[in-house]
């Protein structure tokens, strides 16, 4: 069988949007991955972004093949392998999130008002580093070969637009015990005084459920750790952190395959855990995160 080889592609399309027209700014395609019945594993592929002058990003479309279990592109802030190199996600350092998905044919569209009247817009510079993070389980009896492919539509360059970028947590201090159940892992950052327009999570599959606040208040909150869903605002009730503080907090059973083992986080959804609360806001001047690491959090970017 013939292996796909990586694609990057920088075009003008059509709109694809009845308010807000925005073109076929670059599209990603990563290569083609083998699946053993069975499988599972988590592969990163390094690019750079084809786009040649800063694309201001209205809407994300992805898909993914049969055996994609979820896939996070991100842009890194360090040294990264070569374009076209795929390994076992050692190779990046510093990644911030610029689009994230678990389903396998996905369409994220900003809000086209940002209560003032102008539509919001994710900023990628040309030629940025980055890398998908795809994480694959072949559950089937045969072998699939996989792959994803991200396609960035972007506003006309002399439209004016608010900029919108991802906000991202991670906690490094999973450490879940053998026949646990009903296991709480949470953390909380203070968030800056901005607006949100979605809000998810991220988890494996020892949660049972996942969480975002507001102090008292819940934001999010989803019982189902492979397809949490997300929340969405728009013009004018976006989302504001009244607290300062955002808390997010997973909910573990371990009972399963793993029972007899502590499991910490990682990347495996076998063999690790995650608890992440993913989601857009603005006005923003690049990407913010939170994480969780030997009982400190601290702010990244």
């Amino acid at each position: 069988m013939m292996r796909r080889t990586f694609v990057m592609v920088a075009l003008l399309g059509c709109s694809h949007s009845d308010e807000v027209p925005s073109t076929l700014a670059f599209q990603v395609v990563g290569p083609d991955i083998t699946l053993a019945p069975g499988q599972e594993t988590t592969r990163c592929f390094y690019f750079h972004t084809p786009n040649t002058e800063t694309a201001q990003v209205h809407k994300w479309i992805s898909d993914m093949a049969p055996g994609s279990h979820h896939m996070i592109m991100f842009s890194s802030l360090g040294t990264q392998p070569a374009d076209g190199t795929v390994d076992n996600c050692d190779g990046a350092n510093v990644p911030a999130p610029m689009f994230a998905t678990q389903i396998p044919h996905d369409e994220v569209e900003f809000p086209a008002d940002d209560g003032l009247g102008k539509p919001l817009a994710q900023t990628i510079a040309p030629a940025t580093a980055g890398f998908f993070q795809m994480h694959y389980i072949n559950t089937t009896d045969d072998t699939l070969v996989a792959h994803v492919e991200v396609s960035a539509y972007a506003l006309p360059a002399d439209l004016e637009f608010t900029r919108s970028e991802m906000f991202f947590t991670y906690n490094s201090d999973i450490a879940i015990p053998p026949h646990a159940s009903g296991f709480d892992v949470g953390a909380t950052c203070d968030v800056v005084d901005r607006k949100f327009w979605s809000m998810s999570t991220h988890a494996h599959k020892q949660a049972v459920t996942t969480t975002v606040k507001d102090g008292d208040q819940v934001v999010f909150s989803s019982a189902d750790w492979e397809h949490p869903g997300n929340q969405r605002w728009s013009a004018p009730d976006f989302y504001t952190f009244n607290s300062y503080q955002l808390s997010w907090q997973c909910t573990y059973n371990n009972t399963g395959d793993n029972a007899n083992n502590t499991i910490y986080d990682g990347q495996s959804a076998a063999t690790n855990e995650m608890c992440m609360a993913i989601g857009y806001f603005f006005p923003a001047t690049g990407p913010r995160g939170c994480l969780m690491s030997n009982s400190q959090c601290r702010c990244l970017l």
